[in-house]
């Protein structure tokens, strides 16, 4: 049973109320929760001791206070009409009124409570909210800083490499320029050398003799009509020599044309598969565009379980160069951990049809596709298909 506080004391003024309730110690410190303050109903529960007031008029509960000491309570109520009460509560009278005033007061309190919660929501979703667009806007801003700088360093580096074009124009030019200059120069020598040799020498090795005036007329015209016949020097020029276009680096004499050839024929026709799809290869990289890479691509998904993933990796591999027969092995053991049994049946086959002629290096290859094949076959129960294929398989093991 509950102790009723009936000791208390108050006073007013036209527009508040001061009530001193004293709460014996009983070892347990009162809070607020122990509280409860509405317009007309005011009660403390501090248990075992119980107080509650029904007040004699409203009170505004938003500015009224109550200041907790360590034996009494202060309130401090403030009128929400000015005047004076003739007493502090209201006088005992309906059972049933008095009930639905605590209960009014009860469903009053809960309602501002959940208000006052939702509040508090929304507040913390506009917070929320405030400091995501905040985020944002920081992260945009640093997004922004990081393309500037790139976009700086971007220019930067496209100025350089013009200045480092124009240099290598200009050093090429003035080297162009002195070679010419060079081969000039030599023409010139040797067309100087050329013209030394063709001068008839002053001295003779004949004896001396008497020489009259024809006979020196004649020389002189002689050495004129040999100066006339000698030609000009031809002028100086540059011949350009065309070679015939190879696609490999060597030379044509140390090159091996059949191999060569069938090379090119492979490269050709990888080319053609690429470019008959290529509306969906062209976004690859290009290491993505090497079957090999693929295919250890592959590998790696296959050894870590993700057969699908492995499986897509052998088909791009596949459309990009359908003649390597490990691409059919690898898909096809793909599929046979993926229960596509005939899928797997359809490349075991074709890596056999690859797989030709049977020679002592692709032993190990026709054996799995063998092994594969025949699994496919068990797995269907199509025993004697299955049993055909481990007959060629021992055929095969003999090789």
């Amino acid at each position: 049973m509950p102790v009723w506080l009936r000791d208390y004391s108050w006073e007013q003024t036209a527009s508040a109320v001061y009530l001193a309730l004293p709460v014996p110690a009983h070892g347990v410190r009162l809070g607020r929760a122990g509280v409860f303050c509405t317009e007309q109903y005011l009660k403390v529960n501090s248990p075992p001791f119980l107080f509650e007031a029904i007040l004699y008029a409203p009170i505004d509960d938003v500015r009224s206070t109550a200041k907790i000491e360590k034996d009494s309570i202060f309130f401090t109520l403030y009128k929400k009409e000015t005047g004076m009460w003739k007493s502090l509560v209201m006088a005992n009278g309906d059972k049933k009124k008095m009930q639905k005033i605590r209960e009014d007061a009860v469903l009053k309190a809960q309602e501002s409570a959940k208000e006052e919660a939702e509040q508090k929501a929304v507040q913390k979703r506009e917070r929320s909210k405030f400091a995501l667009e905040a985020t944002l806007k920081l992260e945009e801003a640093e997004r922004k800083r990081i393309e500037d700088m790139k976009e700086e360093e971007r220019k930067k580096a496209t100025e350089e490499l013009e200045k480092w074009k124009e240099q290598n124009k200009k050093q090429k030019e003035v080297q162009e320029k002195q070679q010419l200059h060079q081969k000039k120069e030599k023409v010139l020598q040797k067309t100087k050398q050329e013209k030394s040799k063709r001068k008839p020498s002053s001295r003779g090795t004949s004896k001396p003799s008497r020489v009259t005036g024809a006979g020196i007329s004649g020389n002189m015209f002689s050495e004129k009509v040999k100066e006339e016949s000698v030609p000009a020097p031809r002028p100086a020029g540059s011949v350009l020599i065309n070679f015939t276009p190879r696609a490999f680096p060597t030379a044509l004499r140390e090159s091996r044309v059949p191999e060569e050839e069938e090379w090119l024929c492979k490269q050709a026709e990888a080319f053609r598969a690429i470019n008959a799809d290529i509306a969906e290869i062209d976004d690859l990289k290009e290491e993505e565009k090497n079957p090999e890479w693929l295919k250890d691509k592959g590998n790696k998904m296959f050894a870590t379980g993700n057969y699908l993933a492995a499986a897509n990796a052998y088909n791009l591999a596949i459309r990009i160069n359908n003649k390597i027969p490990a691409l059919y092995l690898n898909r096809a053991a793909c599929h046979l951990r993926l229960r596509n049994l005939h899928k797997t049946i359809e490349d075991s086959s074709k890596a056999l049809d690859l797989l030709t002629p049977p020679v002592p290096d692709n032993a190990k290859a026709r054996v799995k596709a063998h092994v594969r094949r025949g699994t496919a076959f068990c797995e269907l129960e199509l025993y004697a298909e299955g049993k055909e294929r481990s007959s060629r398989l021992s055929c095969c093991s003999q090789d």
